[in-house]
């Protein structure tokens, strides 16, 4: 499938495809390397991932710091496109501190031994308006604890707001979604903790 459109974020114009490729043909010879997939590096202050619970019967909500994220957009086809990311568990944060010190812990994340929890995309959907959003999902392998499952997390993709519609020099983000974590091992505290955790990973990239 080709790629049609990217976001440019609520209430701007979208990219459609023949409108990026005239405008890469209006630049110099040099251009249409532009055309090949980029790589983008991660805003590391801007970028953070949130995570909810309940515990006890109470919605409770946290942060995690992204550590890396490795992230190509192909713009003459998005389903190619690709992202590796990587989160720092040690860093999470919570409300509530006794709820974070038992998450970090040996019964749920142990953050000691595991570190990291890790998404690698392996397959991505478009929305069906052949967009990074409205629909589209990306489909991967998430590692915590040295486990690996595949998920899947709604996709929106989107240019800076205000952006001209061939810059594509930075983007955000966003990946959402539900998982088990019995799935990945991570079963402390059942009995007070509900076993679905939602992800919800925003970040902003800039084109290298």
């Amino acid at each position: 499938m080709s790629a049609r459109e990217i976001d440019s974020g609520v209430g701007c114009p979208r990219i459609g495809r023949r409108t990026l490729l005239l405008s890469l043909a209006a630049l110099p010879l040099a251009a249409p390397l532009s055309a090949a997939p980029a790589r983008y590096r991660l805003d590391q202050s801007a970028s953070s991932v949130g995570f909810f619970f309940t515990l006890s019967g109470s919605a409770q909500k946290g942060t995690m710091p992204i550590r890396s994220a490795d992230i190509v957009i192909d713009t003459t086809n998005l389903t190619r496109s690709r992202a590796d990311v990587t989160l720092d568990v040690a860093r999470a944060r919570t409300n509530l501190v006794f709820a974070r010190t038992a998450m970090l812990g040996p019964d749920v994340l142990d953050a000691r031994r595991f570190p990291t929890i890790r998404f690698t995309s392996t397959r991505v959907q478009l929305g069906p308006g052949g967009r990074l959003s409205d629909g589209a999902r990306i489909t991967g392998d998430l590692t915590v604890r040295d486990i690996t499952r595949p998920v899947v997390l709604e996709a929106s993709l989107f240019r800076r707001r205000g952006s001209a519609a061939d810059d594509l020099s930075e983007l955000s983000f966003r990946l959402r979604g539900a998982i088990s974590r019995r799935a990945f091992g991570a079963s402390g505290y059942r009995d007070l903790v509900r076993d679905a955790v939602t992800l919800d990973i925003r970040a902003v990239i800039r084109q290298t």
